[in-house]
């Protein structure tokens, strides 16, 4: 008896030695965070944000709320009498989180809660209240930088690193959630790289910590007390789907808030869409890796450097490239005039090119391709593009075929081509009319994959689909 139970001990301590040799990301998805020493440490270094802006006069033009208690027979008199008399200014207020990042009071806080504020008051965890000035934004990212003027040592919350982190991954959110201060709720990192379509970098990381209005701003840390994500947007309705901004984005652009209050970007001049499975099957591709450029702006970096419309972008600054949404946020963050080497797939093979980072025009779009339809099938009638068809639909292309029938049904309509699309390519051959276009199909085998280059406006996309 003595010696089983000798031998279970050794193999209990044997089993349990490895765990305890764990550091970093490792030690924290073994052991479970002390929440309690971390909510003591983290919440002084997370504040209260207040804002107020003034309302300017307007005119009462819409109807008042139904009345709870049922309408009144001068309802409509009232109405009347009061339509057009003005209203006073009234200041509109607004609430959000933040978290201070350095002794000399700057804070972290999203752009949506400081934006358009007359009054930006920050409430510390000990009470203490400060004017805060707005010393920075950034739109696109949804972050702003905040100080204040405090005396002595301010409490900090240290700055992690967002691309370590792994999914299932404790986390804790502190904030002001519906005005509650300090907040704290916990839970797990659910996901990474989201795309929410809030702005052209999306890359948020999401979890199921309980996020809600007025967290807003307020800091997402690690079980080691760092900030790994700064709690931005949550999904209207849905309970434990919340997202932050990764803070090594907002590292990323800190001295540049710091030292201008905006943010100059990079330029590529490209549109790029997603390579689909059929698109990776047209170009005989075996994964759906890379950003496939459907557009290159005339007189960009991009056009300088010899970039095509076809070409599949698999690597950027010795960055490869596996999901389209990566390349604007490299691009933007490169340094203008930086000479980046990318690595282009053109017909099957692996070509490199030098391109010249440039300042993002204020016009200039950074995120992808809209896409005008993802995948076609033959179900199409399509026409020459003559000079009065053009003007009709006003475009300015003098080659290619017009599409003016969809088949009802068809796969081409199902996935949004329309009437007035332009077919500009048909697997990297041209298209001058109708002859090249039929040409082209029907030198296509039956069950392969076709692949069109469609413009519509001043947008173009690759369309694949599969012949029957």
């Amino acid at each position: 008896m003595k010696k089983n139970i000798t031998r279970f001990l050794i193999l209990a301590v044997a089993a349990w030695l490895p765990l305890l040799a764990l550091e970093g990301p490792a030690a924290a998805r073994v052991m479970s965070p002390d929440f309690v020493e971390l909510a003591k440490k983290l919440k002084p270094s997370v504040v209260n944000i207040t804002t107020s802006k003034t309302v300017g006069q307007q005119q009462s033009t819409s109807r008042q709320p139904a009345n709870p208690f049922g309408n009144s027979p001068f309802e409509d008199f009232f109405e009347r009498f009061f339509q057009d008399v003005p209203r006073k200014p009234f200041k509109q207020r607004g609430q959000g989180s933040g978290f201070i990042i350095s002794d000399e009071g700057y804070i972290f806080t999203n752009n949506h809660v400081v934006a358009g504020a007359d009054e930006i008051k920050v409430k510390l965890s000990d009470g203490r209240e400060f004017k805060g000035q707005l010393k920075g934004t950034d739109e696109k990212l949804d972050l702003a930088l905040v100080k204040i003027d405090a005396k002595g040592q301010l409490p900090i919350a240290p700055l992690g690193d967002s691309d370590s982190i792994e999914v299932g991954e404790w986390v804790m959110a502190i904030g002001n959630p519906f005005g509650l201060a300090q907040t704290v709720t916990a839970g797990i990192v659910s996901a990474k790289g989201r795309w929410i379509g809030s702005g052209p970098y999306d890359d948020f990381i999401q979890t199921d910590a309980s996020i809600n209005p007025g967290n807003s701003g307020g800091p997402l840390f690690n079980v080691k007390g760092e900030v790994v994500g700064i709690n931005t947007a949550i999904v209207q309705g849905g309970q434990g789907i919340g997202f932050a901004i990764p803070v090594n984005m907002a590292k990323a652009v800190l001295a540049q808030l710091k030292e201008t209050g905006k943010v100059t970007r990079g330029w590529l001049g490209v549109s790029v869409q997603p390579v689909t499975p059929e698109l990776a099957q047209s170009f005989g591709l075996e994964a759906e890796k890379g950003a496939l450029i459907s557009d290159v702006t005339k007189n960009s970096p991009a056009e300088k450097a010899g970039f095509m419309v076809g070409d599949i972008l698999v690597e950027f600054d010795g960055k490869q490239i596996n999901e389209m949404n990566e390349l604007p946020r490299l691009a933007a963050t490169t340094a203008v005039g930086k000479k980046a080497r990318v690595k282009l797939l053109r017909k099957g093979t692996v070509i490199e090119k030098t391109v010249t980072i440039e300042k993002m025009p204020e016009s200039a779009t950074a995120g992808p391709a809209k896409p005008s339809g993802a995948s076609e099938k033959l179900g199409l009638a399509v026409t020459d593009l003559t000079r009065e068809l053009a003007a009709r639909i006003g475009t300015k292309e003098t080659t290619g075929v017009v599409v003016t029938g969809v088949k009802p049904g068809s796969e081409a309509e199902d996935k949004g081509i329309m009437q007035g699309d332009i077919i500009k390519e048909v697997n990297y051959t041209p298209v001058a009319g109708s002859a090249d276009y039929e040409k082209a199909i029907s030198a296509v085998k039956k069950g392969s994959y076709v692949r069109l280059l469609v413009r519509r406006g001043n947008g173009s996309t690759f369309v694949a689909l599969k012949v029957e």
